[in-house]
């Protein structure tokens, strides 16, 4: 067969196809840079990206950094002195990871209420047809405008009454279920055709049937997008656990942090490392599931 005959649609590419593919992408690159609009794009996206990195830059190098050199003024912005003594202090004199394994204790339980809860009145909104259902699912979107703030005190007298103070249950038990996630499922759910609902009713399904066997499998990446809001959420929860708690052990991580803060003095590379170490899970969740946030905002975009 001539060497210029063309390849076959299934076959491997050959290195004459890749040198080709390699050249036409410079070539695309060139003529990028080569344009002074874009190239201003991409220089400012730059910037803004190096300008929203620093600050965890600079949370790392503060945890790497020994204390004289973390008062100094001006402060280096590349370090010369680099160690681990304040991730030892930290380990050594705090029960760090009892607050870590505390703060995935109360993250994950939330989470796996919020898939179950969500995903049921999200359904319920989006499919099923009752009086006064749309009255409804705005009554329950407007508490959306109310800060958490406002409803601190009576959460706080509600779990007292429940005798649930400076418990794990007190802290989880408000956060059952969320508006943001009602919301999230009800957009979602409402964009799957009725039909398989309707061929599961002609099947002799029930409703709970139609809802965990039809209904669940096809709002995967919609309960993924949840998970990672409410477990990134929740990871970072700080007013609740601080009034409800009272036993340092039990502490989540925020809230363990916090009483590192000094009344007149404070350790600033214990204060950094301590947030290194609470902000290396959500880093890892982040890149491993970007593409997740990325959909959760285009699934709150969707039209009902």
């Amino acid at each position: 067969m001539s060497s210029t005959s063309r390849e076959a649609p299934g076959a491997a590419p050959t290195s004459r196809s890749l040198f080709s593919v390699s050249v036409e992408a410079r070539r695309r690159a060139r003529r990028a840079f080569a344009d002074p609009v874009r190239l201003a794009v991409y220089a400012l996206l730059t910037l803004a990206g190096v300008l929203s990195l620093f600050p965890l830059y600079w949370l790392f190098v503060t945890s790497l950094s020994p204390q004289q050199f973390i008062v100094k003024v001006p402060p280096d912005i590349i370090p010369r002195d680099l160690s681990l003594q304040n991730y030892q202090r930290l380990f050594a004199t705090t029960p760090v990871i009892r607050w870590l394994v505390n703060t995935l204790l109360i993250a994950g339980s939330i989470t796996a209420f919020h898939l179950l809860f969500d995903s049921m009145a999200g359904y319920a909104f989006a499919k099923r047809r009752f009086p006064g259902r749309n009255v409804l699912f705005w009554l329950v979107l407007s508490t959306l405008t109310v800060p958490a703030q406002v409803t601190l005190i009576p959460v706080f007298f509600l779990v007292k009454d429940l005798n649930l103070l400076d418990s794990y249950p007190g802290v989880i038990l408000p956060g059952f279920a969320d508006v943001f996630g009602v919301f999230l499922m009800k957009q979602y759910i409402q964009t799957l055709p009725s039909e398989l609902e309707s061929a599961g009713r002609v099947d002799g399904a029930s409703e709970w049937q139609i809802y965990q066997h039809i209904i669940l499998p096809l709002c995967t990446p919609a309960l993924a997008v949840l998970a990672i809001f409410t477990f990134q959420r929740y990871w970072n929860t700080f007013i609740l656990p601080l009034v409800v708690l009272r036993d340092s052990f039990k502490y989540p991580i925020q809230v363990g942090l916090a009483t590192l803060q000094g009344e007149f003095n404070t350790d600033y590379g214990m204060l950094m490392t301590g947030a290194a170490v609470a902000a290396i899970p959500m880093m890892l969740m982040f890149f491993t599931f970007q593409r997740y946030f990325v959909e959760g905002i285009r699934i709150g975009g969707v039209k009902g």
